[in-house]
């Protein structure tokens, strides 16, 4: 995991990277990793891994990464992995943001029916000023939030870093 990567401007930032071994052996070997340190939590359902910060530690914005093994041959396999929000937060955002891309889609057909039928749209056209300022209050909110999990999000990655390190 290079840290140029992690330097950029990522929702949610991915890792692939390939090993070769096979993917049974390759998920009770990061099982046995996690599970020494007692650190993180961690939820195993099939071939994916789970990984969230303690429960002591765990807030709203707490970020969570979440690991799937692939079988590439017999023998080698690619480890997938996505650090990013609880698909809690994540679904509550997506859904205000297409809520609030559908309103402003909403009122931009009544202002212009009305501006076509020469009619007064004053509430359509302030809602077209409005909901774009609710978007960038929308995207202040996240950036607190992520800010306010990057420390978490820090130790997750050196976390990572340190088990796959430990397995090659």
């Amino acid at each position: 995991m290079d840290n140029t990567l992690y330097n950029q401007i990522f929702l949610k930032p991915r890792f692939q990277i390939d090993f070769e071994m096979k993917p049974d052996l390759l998920l009770e070997k990061i099982k046995t990793n996690i599970d020494e340190n007692q650190k993180f939590k961690m939820k195993v359902v099939d071939n994916h891994i789970i990984v969230d910060v303690p429960e002591k530690e765990n807030h709203y914005w707490s970020p969570q990464l979440q690991i799937e093994i692939e079988e590439l041959t017999e023998y080698t396999s690619k480890i997938k992995g996505l650090f990013g929000p609880k698909p809690q937060v994540w679904t509550l955002f997506m859904f205000i943001h297409f809520g609030v891309a559908t309103a402003f889609l909403i009122f931009a057909v009544v202002a212009y029916s009305n501006w076509s039928l020469k009619k007064s749209g004053f509430f359509p056209i302030v809602m077209l000023v409005v909901l774009p300022l609710l978007w960038i209050v929308l995207y202040a909110i996240g950036s607190i939030g992520k800010s306010t999990g990057k420390k978490q999000m820090d130790e997750l990655k050196e976390f990572t870093k340190q088990i796959l390190k430990n397995i090659k």
